[in-house]
């Protein structure tokens, strides 16, 4: 298809030497703008002839009374992963107290990438939530280009320029390690999260932190990366006793991993806590009901979701507000696998 592409906010924000925010804010009628960038703004928006489709549809001041929730995961981690039900019962609740309605998105693939892009820029829904959030996702900064109210719950990175909220991950790692050693482990090994989350990355941090602070081997040898599901943990787990014959501890950085770690270490004859010691995170219903009981760290979750629902609500009633940034306590929950 030849042609030019459609000018975006940000080929308008590069014209008019101004910032993204600006040109939203211009688009959006609002006064906290110099008369200077207004104007140049404009010009910018003429020359382009850059059409932002709210306008086109005079639906700029309109209010649909709806946010999105964005989950871009498949439907069976959805199904199987205990946090994004906490997390939706936690949005639920704090909406429940509005006129504000929920629709949960599922983001698999290009075509629903679109979907959703076109949605936004439709202005069908006031904010969005975005929940399980990887470094690369074009998705955040793609609604942040648009001016559309978005909060995360965790972050892309410890820059994270949009309001999010998230547990205190190399914390909660920390205190799981410090755990172990305190039962006299020394050979601790962990499964990771995919190291394209921050999340991942900061629960690997607690742990070779506190590791390398207590004088103990926290080297790669020691790491096995996965993907947040129990096929990964099990897969995870056989290579760090090939590689790791003598490991008498594991940190696996999520309960449904641990689920999966648990299992092969019954299939090689290892048993827990007496030969290995295994921590999770969470504390969802699985750390309960796994086999042993997981020691686990609890992260709040719901409230994680109620917050960033109530954020969301604010940032739609004042866009002009400035973005938050919270980050809330785990607790270390200690039954019989350690």
């Amino acid at each position: 298809m030849g042609g030019r592409q459609r000018p975006t906010i940000k080929t308008v924000a590069a014209r008019a030497g101004v910032g993204r925010t600006t040109v939203s804010r211009v688009v959006n009628g609002s006064e906290l703008v110099s008369e200077k960038a207004r104007a140049a703004v404009l010009a910018a928006i003429a020359e382009l002839n850059y059409v932002p489709n709210s306008v086109a549809r005079g639906l700029v001041t309109s209010r649909t009374n709806s946010v999105a929730l964005v989950i871009p995961e498949s439907a069976s981690r959805l199904g199987s992963e205990p946090y994004f039900s906490a997390v939706i019962r936690g949005v639920s609740t704090a909406l429940a107290e509005t006129r504000t309605q929920l629709q949960l998105v599922l983001v698999r693939d290009q075509a629903e990438r679109d979907q959703l892009t076109e949605s936004v820029a439709e202005r069908r829904v006031d904010g969005v939530l975005l929940v399980s959030v990887h470094e690369h996702d074009p998705l955040p900064g793609l609604l942040e280009d648009m001016g559309l109210p978005t909060v995360l719950a965790g972050r892309r990175s410890p820059d994270e320029s949009l309001s999010h909220v998230h547990s205190d991950n190399a914390g909660g790692a920390a205190a799981a390690v410090g755990h172990l050693l305190a039962r006299g482990r020394r050979t601790v090994a962990t499964i990771s999260g995919p190291l394209d989350m921050d999340v991942a990355r900061s629960r690997l941090q607690g742990w070779r932190e506190t590791l390398e602070k207590a004088d103990y081997e926290a080297t790669d040898r020691l790491v096995a990366s996965a993907d947040f599901t129990e096929e990964g943990g099990e897969a995870a787990m056989r290579s760090l006793v090939e590689r790791v014959p003598d490991l008498d501890a594991v940190f696996v950085a999520s309960d449904v991993m641990a689920a999966g770690a648990l299992a092969e270490l019954r299939r090689q004859g290892r048993g827990v806590p007496d030969d290995v010691a295994v921590v999770g995170f969470d504390d969802s219903i699985i750390a309960r009901h796994s086999n042993p009981p997981l020691t686990t760290m609890r992260q709040p979750v719901e409230e994680i979701g109620s917050m960033i629902a109530h954020i969301l609500l604010e940032e739609i009633g004042n866009p002009e507000q400035p973005r938050r940034y919270v980050t809330l306590p785990t607790e270390l929950v200690v039954r019989e696998s350690s």
